[in-house]
């Protein structure tokens, strides 16, 4: 495996066995900002995948040994690194495949370098965007047998799911909150419904 290194941030790994198209694709993007790899079978390209931390793959579909589509099948186990990947064939069927398997974007071989970093910055923003909702996700909430999902809007005492009206899911959200304290009526209701009603 041959390593290409640069002095900036955004990581990435390309696994192709064409070498003079990992130089073209590195030559492109590290004066762009991006700090490239390369590895030429499958199994290297694994083992680089989950070894280092990528913000991108842009993986073959047609490797030596391991195909890149074995490769996105044992990379999805583990990782949610964004996975664009090129393709000789244009076949929609692999095409079908590779995205339903986890890939982010597909590619046939006949790019324009213009058109790989529009669409590896386009993964790259949604795999970003994706990371921060999950982060912003507030907890589900647990008090006794009470369990309040925020998110989903849902409650269930034990095992029973609860039937709340949108007031009543706020209030309840509200004093689960506060476990433990007692809330006045003015609390809730600025909480709530804010301090106009």
């Amino acid at each position: 495996m041959a390593n290409f290194t640069c002095r900036h941030f955004q990581e990435l790994l390309i696994v192709d066995d064409d070498r003079k198209l990992c130089r073209l694709i590195r030559d492109y993007l590290e004066p762009l900002g991006y700090e490239v790899s390369a590895a030429y079978t499958g199994s290297e390209g694994l083992e680089a995948a989950l070894r280092d931390a990528f913000s991108a793959i842009i993986l073959d579909v047609m490797l030596p040994g391991m195909n890149g589509f074995d490769v996105l099948r044992r990379l999805r186990e583990r990782s949610q690194v964004p996975v664009l990947m090129l393709t000789g064939r244009g076949e929609e069927a692999d095409r079908i495949v590779g995205l339903e398997m986890g890939a982010d974007d597909y590619l046939p071989k006949t790019f324009s370098t213009r058109e790989l970093l529009a669409r590896l910055r386009a993964v790259m923003r949604r795999s970003a965007m994706a990371r921060v909702e999950t982060e912003d996700r507030l907890p589900a909430m647990v008090v006794g047998d009470l369990h309040v999902d925020p998110e989903a809007r849902t409650a269930a005492l034990g095992d029973q799911p609860l039937q709340l009206t949108v007031i009543e899911f706020d209030l309840l959200m509200s004093l689960a909150k506060a476990a433990g304290r007692v809330r006045t009526r003015e609390q809730l209701l600025n909480e709530v419904v804010g301090p106009e009603f």
